[in-house]
């Protein structure tokens, strides 16, 4: 059984893989990405301990600096799309997805290897900005290459359904983050956590990064990018036919503002939810660090159930019906949930992070699909990764400095709220501007 993938005359029919080889190359794609996001996300979920070793200050201005930290990767991660995108074009998705999981997993392992602020004084900040600038640029090639792999391996009419698992593994990852670092607070304690055994989940980076890096060696390249070869259509310059072409262009525009709802939705919700549970809610209000991890617990298990059954939906009826109700749920429920969760009542707070992960849940499961098949083969690593990962720039990494900031400023704990619906206005309008994709074969140039 064959399809065209559309290459043109003279045509090269890519022989589709059996649904064995489509399931091993998926499960690749999500414990690559488990990997990935376990080292990137632990990070957010312990920054407060990171300030007190780190940064060497306990409060606010601590949380500040290592809220910048999380910037500065943000920043690096454009300049690991550009160059890990070219080689990805060029060279191949297989072999740099291996060798991306092994940068990210040893500058994570290195951060709990940092000897504190009160042993080296600026040194332990500066080294951890080097570490997150290493850790920006892997995760800025690791996303569009993980799910372009697998969206290359997916027949056509389960295509969302498969690359969905990405995004479930990013999720599994955070929630396997939570728990462990709830069992080590519990198991040995706050202080004992703040004086070493913080460092426990950053070193377990290393036999983690071992085990996806074993299961991606193992993996042939995609039939797609094995046409492009076999047809000598590579192109030598995919970052030149990227902005030479006005239709890429128009792409990567779309690409930048149609995801502006995942930083809030992914990065406040999940990933800086247990630091603003704890510092941001007001005195009385505040939770401590093993209920905070509790409530994002109940929010990431809510959406790792969501987000197959939202694919498998917009297989059925659409990608933009799913990213529409999405981006409308997410407007409409963010300021009465935040309000619930400002409350400090941890039965309050657990309901409303599930009910905006149910929310959200339809922009995640979709919109990375939907960013692999806006681009042809010979150039989707590239563009798609640029684009995106300006998007994760502006509404993204800047979350956790900005809502910080304008917490303390405004004296406000509702400000990611509104940060919330903002970015899900910005995703619906330009929905309008989005083709609908369902169903189409991948275009190859």
């Amino acid at each position: 059984m064959t399809t065209s993938d559309q290459l043109g005359p003279p045509a090269v029919d890519i022989v589709a893989p059996s649904g064995q080889v489509v399931r091993k190359a998926t499960i690749a794609g999500a414990i690559g990405s488990f990997v990935e996001w376990y080292d990137y996300g632990i990070y957010g979920l312990l920054g407060t301990y990171l300030a007190i070793n780190i940064m060497g200050e306990a409060g606010a201005g601590g949380l500040l600096l290592t809220n910048v930290g999380f910037l500065v990767s943000f920043i690096a991660r454009p300049f690991g799309s550009i160059i890990c995108g070219y080689l990805g074009d060029r060279l191949g998705r297989k072999s740099l997805l291996a060798a991306l999981l092994v940068l990210i997993s040893a500058s994570t392992a290195a951060i709990g290897l940092i000897p504190s602020h009160a042993m080296i004084g600026v040194a332990a900040p500066v080294l951890l900005v080097a570490l997150r600038v290493l850790q920006g640029f892997s995760a800025g090639g690791e996303v569009a290459g993980a799910m372009s792999f697998v969206g290359e391996y997916a027949p056509t009419p389960r295509r969302n359904f498969a690359m969905s698992f990405i995004a479930v593994g990013s999720f599994v990852a955070l929630m396997f983050g939570s728990v462990f670092s709830a069992i080590l607070i519990t198991a040995l304690g706050d202080s004992t956590m703040t004086s070493w055994a913080w460092r426990l989940p950053f070193l377990l980076a290393v036999p983690l990064g071992y085990v996806g890096f074993y299961i991606r060696r193992r993996l042939e390249e995609t039939p797609h990018f094995q046409a492009l070869r076999e047809r000598n259509s590579v192109p030598r310059n995919p970052l030149k036919t990227t902005f030479t072409s006005r239709r890429h262009l128009k792409a990567i525009a779309l690409t930048i503002f149609l995801p502006a709802l995942n930083g809030p939705g992914y990065y406040l919700l999940f990933v800086y939810m247990p630091t603003y549970l704890k510092t941001s809610l007001g005195e009385g209000h505040n939770f401590s660090m093993l209920p905070a991890l509790a409530v994002t617990a109940f929010s990431l298990i809510a959406i790792v159930i969501c987000i197959p059954l939202m694919a498998r939906l917009s297989d059925r009826v659409g990608r933009k019906p799913v990213l529409t109700v999405s981006a409308v749920a997410m407007a409409v429920v963010s300021y009465p949930m935040f309000l619930l969760i400002t409350t400090g009542t941890f039965a309050l707070a657990a309901i409303a992070t599930v009910v905006l992960a149910i929310a959200f849940s339809g922009h995640a499961a979709v919109v990375h699909t939907v960013l692999a098949e806006m681009f042809p083969t010979t150039v989707r690593y590239s563009a798609y990764s640029i684009g995106f990962n300006i998007s994760t720039v502006i509404f993204g990494g800047s979350a956790p400095l900005v809502m910080t900031a304008l917490i303390k400023s405004t004296g406000s704990s509702l400000v990611p709220a509104f940060a919330s619906i903002l970015t899900a206005l910005i995703t619906l309008v330009s929905i309008a501007f989005l083709r609908e994709t369902k169903g189409q074969p991948l275009a190859a140039g």
